[in-house]
């Protein structure tokens, strides 16, 4: 199934329960239709910092938008976790209250167990693969999953970046035993703490808007992020080390709520997938690109850069979620599908 064809499929499901609110609106006391004249809102809420590609794209996706349906929306976009906090958009968008973000792999775990498969550590090679993944049938199977159980739409997959382990104080770091009593910042759901336990620091939740001042403290000894994350929040100001553990080939996915996609024409839908997907290529593009020249960015900026022991890394990771409740409720043989995606 094509992704415009799961989008359809989405708002088949949600047309019964709109039809009620759109006979009833689309009415006035002359009998023409309410709000003709009105733009359609798309409320955006994100946590990511005005200079990361995940900020700048909802740019792309509302030039995009407006471009293609001139003066039908108004997106209005809130950075900074401004409107909501970082887990919570989910929650807003199934009661009507957000209409657009781009949520977690993690925060999808959270009722949909199945998608946790995503949030263990060494599972996804690179970025092209992320992308082989989501784009074909595996992402159309799990993207059902979520629109079922959560009532949003997820529309294209963001490259959030590979993983890093980036430390207050330097330390000597070649296996995960190095890093036991690391107060690691994560974020506060089971799934991230799994993942720093299994890394084997202590994994301390934190929200992402107090991690500058925890490092500066000393609250925490250290945080995990993309490369570009750790430029774009300047964490680099309060840090003396990046440990290349690669550890988390890490994605974003924009996501609509189903109900507002489904209250839309379908060009319209169409329209806001291909503004989705625009956003999604503009950001994947810059992403891969700024990575690969950061690491001389920030040993320009006086970090140390080290890469431990990776084989060790992955199987002690690995290990620890083979043996965990979580590969219990991974669809059967979806690792090995995982795994052939070239």
């Amino acid at each position: 199934m094509k992704h415009s064809e799961f989008v359809s499929a989405s708002i088949r499901l949600n047309r019964r329960k709109l039809l009620g609110a759109t006979a009833a609106a689309a009415l006035t006391v002359g009998g023409l239709p309410a709000l003709a004249q009105s733009k359609i809102v798309l409320r955006v809420s994100t946590p990511a910092v005005p200079d990361d590609w995940h900020a700048r794209m909802w740019t792309v996706f509302k030039d995009t938008l407006e471009k293609s349906a001139p003066g039908e929306f108004d997106v209005q976009i809130n950075l900074n976790a401004s409107l909501f906090k970082q887990g919570a958009e989910p929650t807003a968008m199934a009661r009507g209250n957000l209409e657009l973000t781009t949520v977690s792999a993690q925060d999808i775990a959270k009722q949909v167990p199945e998608f946790s498969i995503f949030t263990a550590g060494y599972i996804v090679r690179d970025p092209a693969q992320q992308q082989k993944i989501f784009n074909g049938p595996i992402g159309t199977e799990m993207f059902k999953l979520v629109h079922d159980k959560m009532d949003i739409t997820p529309l294209a997959t963001c490259y959030y970046g590979t993983r890093q382990v980036n430390l207050r104080d330097v330390r000597n770091v070649k296996v995960p035993a190095d890093l036991k009593g690391v107060k690691l910042r994560m974020p506060g759901s089971k799934e991230w703490l799994f993942l720093g336990e299994a890394l084997g620091a202590t994994p301390t939740p934190l929200a992402f808007g107090e991690v500058y001042l925890g490092l500066k403290s000393g609250t925490i000894d250290g945080q995990d992020n993309p490369l570009p994350t750790v430029r774009a929040a300047k964490f680099y100001e309060v840090t003396k080390q990046i440990v290349l553990t690669s550890h988390l080939v890490d994605g974003l996915f924009i996501a609509i709520a189903s109900k507002t996609l489904a209250a839309l024409s379908p060009a319209q839908r169409q329209k806001v997938l291909a503004a989705a997907q625009a956003a999604s290529s503009y950001n994947n593009e810059n992403r891969v690109k700024e990575e690969a020249e950061l690491v001389a960015f920030f040993k320009k900026e006086g970090l140390q850069v080290s890469t431990p022991d990776l084989d060790a890394f992955h199987k002690t990771v690995q290990a620890a979620y083979q043996n965990s409740d979580y590969a219990k409720v991974w669809p059967k043989g979806l690792l090995d599908r995982i795994n052939a995606t070239k």
